[in-house]
């Protein structure tokens, strides 16, 4: 997992079983740094309350996290990440 900022994003980057995700690095309960969790085969697991995000649409699958992250899509070319933010 990779984390940073673009702009005004904070996006984080997770390669999970070789494909790339790209969604918001803030959870939207207590706005907590998933750079900072842990990333299993359910997607990523937010540090502060164990919520835990699908990397693939951004759904939270338990609580207490009930607003789903923003995801981008993620192209890749001649291994160089390309991230669409609008």
């Amino acid at each position: 997992m990779l984390g940073f900022d673009y702009n005004d994003k904070k996006i984080l980057l997770a390669n999970l079983n070789g494909k790339i995700y790209a969604t918001d690095r803030i959870c939207t309960h207590a706005e907590a740094d998933l750079s900072n969790g842990i990333l299993t085969e359910e997607g990523i697991t937010c540090p502060l309350h164990l919520s835990v995000f699908n990397l693939e649409t951004g759904m939270p699958q338990n609580g207490p996290a009930d607003m789903p992250l923003r995801t981008y899509n993620v192209k890749i070319e001649q291994n160089e990440i390309y991230i669409e933010v609008d």
